[in-house]
């Protein structure tokens, strides 16, 4: 289904402006994420394959990190590192002042719940679940009471351009809806670390860069902190910043 002229008009930075301020985030400028020599390695002896090698990064409150590399370099597995999805075999990783290596798993539901906002390639949307009803469905995880749910729903679809498609299910809308509503679901408890792997390669590049242009406009609105894995090199002048990671380890060469 093609995007309706509402939905396709990209969100600029006075809305996302308009939305932010939900809850406390770190200062300005702000080291939101830190990781120190993370290695993570499959397997045993000499079926060992390390996926991630040594790798240490920061990000800043307010920028958008692109990890630029190809298919298999390691990108989506530094990112499930990050996000607390899995676990390092060596090395240290911290989250908004949380250090996610150490966290057991309760300990990590809650910070993937609360202080990470995760977008997909594949969008992850429930099917038989509403536009509205997919937004709404970590705020429910977080108890939040029902009509500040009910109206913070509405306050994101607004923000990324789909008001009018609220009651919408996912297979009533096109790829570039579909992954407005998985970022408006990610921003449904407001938290500092927005990760997102390959967010437009379902996508046509103009659909494309109007998804990459909305989290650069709610990143830098917001304050937030984005790590985007991407290996589109026509999205990558969109980014504060780009790392490049080759063969599981960080590469001074772009």
């Amino acid at each position: 289904m093609p995007d309706s002229p509402s939905a396709t008009a990209a969100p600029g930075a006075a809305a996302a402006s308009a939305a932010a301020g939900t809850s406390v985030a770190p200062a300005p400028g702000a080291e939101v994420v830190r990781v120190h020599r993370v290695t993570r390695v499959f397997g045993h002896g000499e079926h060992a394959v390390t996926a991630v090698g040594e790798v240490s990064l920061s990000a800043r409150r307010g920028e958008l990190v692109a990890i630029r590399g190809r298919s298999g370099a390691g990108k989506t597995t530094l990112l499930n590192l990050i996000g607390g999805l899995d676990r390092p075999s060596a090395g240290r990783v911290e989250v908004a002042g949380h250090d996610v290596t150490a966290a057991n798993d309760k300990e990590l539901l809650v910070l993937r719940r609360d202080t990470i906002g995760f977008v997909f390639q594949s969008f992850g949307l429930i099917p038989i679940l509403s536009a509205a009803e997919n937004v709404g469905v970590p705020m429910r995880l977080a108890k939040m009471p029902a009509g500040r749910r009910d109206e913070r729903v509405t306050m994101l679809l607004e923000l990324v351009g789909l008001g009018a498609h609220a009651a919408q299910r996912p297979y009533e809308l096109s790829g570039g809806q579909q992954q407005r509503v998985a970022v408006a679901r990610a921003l449904a408890n407001d938290p500092p670390l927005l990760i997102a792997d390959e967010p437009t390669g379902q996508l046509d590049s103009a659909t494309g860069r109007q998804i990459m242009d909305l989290l650069g406009a709610l990143v830098h609105a917001r304050g937030m902190t984005a790590l985007v894995a991407t290996h589109d090199a026509a999205l990558i002048d969109l980014a504060d910043r780009v790392l490049v990671l080759r063969d599981g380890r960080l590469s001074d060469r772009a």
